[in-house]
């Protein structure tokens, strides 16, 4: 198996380095694919004979555009097809979590825009290499615990299993934002810390496959792993699109610093390089995208917003990760040994901490409004088991 680590390269900002300059630091965290919210051909350039894998996007502001074939294949032509083969464009993401937003308007142009773009790229003979997909909320479970029991919301089923449908027939792989922190944040006196930072723990078991867990990121992933297999889709692969951990919040942003951050994702990236699945899934690839490479100034919303960055502007790192390109190697001996996973994700999970790079989104209060009725937590007794 190859697990990858990825990372999101977000824009919302007017002091980053150029993208020539973010090529090294891409590489020094040992990251070999980049998620790109757009198709910006500078970034493109910049990247070009690197070895280093992309997926662009289409925003949901494009997504009635590209029901069109013909505008379809003119946004391929313009922007995927030049920059190949030297920069290695491996998929197209259309629409960010479009389902979840409540706008019919929206969910209805999703699939036709997905199945243009799909035909452009056979018209133009690149759909061997470049696949289409679209990104989701964790929202879309209706049930998350235990992982063995993950299902997806009856009011989504129609439009789900038709975007499931195309995953299939066309080979593209399922893409979930997931941020423990959220959970965390919304419940940090019964949410256990050291369950979300891959930390040391006694670890939660399910009922049913008696599967252990003791991270909440990989119980996540199992639950998707579970709402999919429950409708017949169990080859389909999962990729996290989206998770991290800000490093500098409100005062009211429970868990949101340097240190915290610093654990997350530099346990994250080790874990991933210990050649390990899910506890559901130990012998699939993970491919997981970090969010994200900069901390972005001009990002709308609470202070964490702007401080999910890896590294600050200037290029400096935002917190010491503790690796370096040569060490990205083995398991991190701190990092528990086995099965990996959490039980817990719960109502305050937000759409997703790319707000604002989709032209078409619910704001901040919209999107935690949208989550009142999804009901995604551990029973209180079994969390605090756990502290």
């Amino acid at each position: 198996m190859v697990n990858s680590i990825g990372i999101n390269y977000g824009q919302i900002a007017n002091n980053l380095p150029s993208p020539e300059d973010a090529v090294p630091l891409v590489k020094s965290i040992g990251a070999t694919k980049v998620k790109l919210y757009d198709a910006d051909p500078r970034v493109l350039k910049a990247f070009a004979n690197t070895d280093v894998e992309f997926m662009v996007g289409l925003g949901n502001e494009y997504l009635d555009k590209m029901r069109d074939p013909t505008n379809a294949q003119a946004w391929v032509k313009e922007n995927v097809q030049p920059h190949l083969p030297a920069t290695k464009i491996t998929s197209i993401f259309v629409g960010n979590e479009v389902l979840t937003l409540n706008d019919t308007s929206l969910s209805d142009c999703l699939l036709p825009a997905m199945q243009s773009v799909h035909a452009a790229l056979l018209n133009l003979g690149l759909d061997k290499q470049v696949t289409v997909t679209t990104t989701h909320s964790l929202a879309i479970l209706q049930t998350s615990y235990p992982s063995s029991a993950g299902a997806f919301r009856e009011d989504l089923m129609d439009p789900l299993c038709e975007t499931l449908n195309f995953h299939q027939k066309t080979g593209s792989p399922f893409l979930i934002n997931a941020y423990p922190y959220f959970a965390y944040k919304g419940n940090p006196e019964q949410v256990p810390l050291d369950f979300v930072l891959f930390q040391p723990n006694q670890g939660v078991t399910d009922p049913q496959t008696h599967l252990d867990y003791d991270n909440m990121l990989y119980a996540q992933i199992d639950a998707v792993y579970s709402a999919l297999a429950s409708l017949g889709y169990k080859k389909l692969p999962v990729h996290i699109s989206e998770t991290g951990w800000p490093s500098k919040g409100d005062e009211d942003e429970a868990g949101a610093t340097p240190e915290n951050a610093e654990k997350y994702n530099g346990n994250l990236i080790k874990l991933m390089s210990g050649k390990t699945g899910t506890p559901m899934r130990p012998n699939s690839d993970l491919n997981i995208y970090i969010f994200a490479l900069f901390n972005e100034n001009m990002k709308p919303g609470p202070t964490s917003e702007r401080n999910y960055g890896l590294f600050k502007p200037d290029g400096t790192p935002a917190y010491p990760l503790g690796i370096t390109p040569n060490n990205v190697v083995g398991r991190n001996t701190t990092v528990g040994g086995g099965s990996f996973g959490n039980a817990v994700t719960n109502p305050y999970y937000p759409m997703s901490s790319s707000t604002g790079y989709m032209s078409i989104s619910s704001t901040r209060q919209q999107r935690y409004q949208l989550l009142g009725h999804v009901l995604l937590m551990v029973p209180l007794l079994m969390i605090k088991t756990l502290v």
